[in-house]
């Protein structure tokens, strides 16, 4: 389903034209809800998008961010986060990126109107305060991430069949052929449910798997927790690789509770549309983070420093229940992972469906499965190729997420309340652009460190 919306302009040529406005000195305002209770304002500046609009309740946006951050990718944190930092040192970071992160986003959130206009897309938000340049860069940032993302949830989809069949045969298959049955099931999903507004009627379903699987999971790491008294808790390795993998530990943390994609999740809520994502936000920051948190922890508490980089890899049976965490992974990744790509998936459609006809319709249904074949397959393909699952999740959430996160809600701020804010919120502001500047450089040359390690230990199609 395609919806005609009459707020800014998307396009990149339509995000040139307003460049101007945003450089030449012009203030900008920005108004919580404006436009929202006035539905004729925005008329002048039409906007189609292939995806849906100004639909869904906060609730539902609400349980979608929850099934979604506690994918399947939470099996990987335990070894990420807290095995690089210990428990001090660890909790620390998980409670104060946390809610970094969450303050972040709740700035962001803010920003959905200005000037009268609404954004429904992170990148035209940017273009349009800061211009053409910030527009691509953006973009790029978002692009990048969001692939990585998808990659890693095709590897974590293939790791979780290849654990499945291990338990049933001494020879299993070679990664690779389960990583292309996970970008088969992907493609199909995302051709029948192409938008977040439709994965309404999954969202549910994914709750029931999800909680499924966590609540079995937890039990068999108490379990193992309990019977496991040689686990120790020391940090290995020279005191320069500690302070990478530290650096890469809270990189990992980011990806943990944030997708760089706010805008677009909030292009989808009802009015108001504020109001409503900062209510979904805080269900994400409480109910959610209590769980892939939880499980982070407990990961930690029951292997200590012998915890895989893939959570299943460390359990002590029984096989059937080994077979059912694997299998409920592999069912919920599915749904959550089209949430994190469907920005990708809204671009490649408004550009190339017709907009006039259902997506659904003959000549549509053609294109929308052209489209998605070739993102899943390119995708699927790179993944077979790199299967090093902490490192995308590492690099991702050093080079494009720190800054998506924490420097461009504070760039906004300085540029749209720049004139009229308080010394100290500047100050306050100038301080989380210089500090997330150097943190992504600081998190990227980790990351860089860590895929030249796995490079020279690894080859390419690896059977990891």
């Amino acid at each position: 389903m395609r919806t005609k919306i009459l707020f800014f302009p998307g396009g990149l040529g339509l995000a040139m034209d307003v460049e101007g406005k945003a450089s030449k000195g012009t203030s900008l305002s920005v108004n919580l809800e404006q436009g929202q209770g006035k539905g004729a304002q925005n008329d002048d500046h039409g906007l189609a998008s292939a995806h849906t609009i100004d639909r869904d309740s906060w609730q539902q946006v609400g349980l979608m961010l929850v099934t979604s951050y506690n994918c399947g990718w939470i099996l990987s944190f335990s070894n990420l986060v807290m095995w690089p930092l210990g428990w001090t040192w660890g909790v620390i970071c998980l409670i104060g990126v946390g809610l970094y992160t969450a303050y972040a986003n709740w700035l962001l959130a803010s920003f959905h109107f200005i000037d009268d206009r609404r954004f429904i897309r992170y990148r035209d938000l940017m273009g349009y305060v800061y211009g053409k340049s910030m527009y691509h860069i953006t973009w790029v940032f978002q692009f990048f991430t969001l692939l990585l993302v998808n990659m890693g949830f095709i590897l974590l989809g293939g790791k979780a069949l290849k654990a499945i069949n291990s338990e049933f045969s001494d020879s299993p298959l070679r990664l690779q052929y389960y990583i292309a049955i996970t970008g088969a099931a992907y493609f199909f999903y995302s051709v029948f449910i192409p938008t977040i507004s439709a994965m309404k009627n999954w969202l549910g379903a994914s709750a029931v798997v999800t909680f499924t699987y966590i609540i079995f999971l937890l039990i068999v790491l108490v379990k193992d927790g309990k019977s496991n008294s040689n686990r120790d808790f020391d940090i290995s390795g020279s005191e320069v690789s500690k302070v990478f993998n530290a650096f890469g530990a809270i990189a990992a943390i980011v990806v943990c509770n944030t997708g760089g994609l706010l805008p677009e999740i909030q292009s989808t809520l009802r009015k108001p549309a504020v109001k409503n994502m900062r209510k979904a936000l805080y269900l994400q920051y409480t109910v959610g983070v209590l769980f892939y948190y939880g499980v982070t922890v407990m990961g930690y508490w029951a292997y200590g420093s012998m915890v895989s980089a893939y959570l299943p890899e460390n359990f002590s049976g029984p096989k059937w229940i080994n077979v059912l965490i694997n299998a409920t992974v592999f069912l919920q990744s599915i749904v959550s992972q089209h949430m994190f790509v469907a920005p990708i998936h809204e671009a490649l459609d408004t550009k190339f469906l017709d907009l006039g006809k259902a997506m659904h319709s003959g000549e549509n249904l053609k294109r929308l499965f052209l489209l998605r074949l070739s993102f899943f397959t390119g995708n699927t393909i790179v993944a077979a190729a790199f299967p090093f699952m902490g490192d995308f999740v590492n690099f991702l959430g050093s080079f494009s997420l720190v800054p998506l996160t924490f420097m461009f809600p504070s760039m906004i701020f300085i540029k749209v309340k720049g004139k009229t804010a308080r010394i100290e919120k500047k100050a306050w502001h100038w301080f989380n652009i210089v500090f997330s500047f150097l943190l992504t450089i600081a998190t990227t040359i980790s990351a860089v460190r860590l895929i030249v390690n796995n490079i020279q230990k690894y080859h390419f199609f690896a059977d990891a």
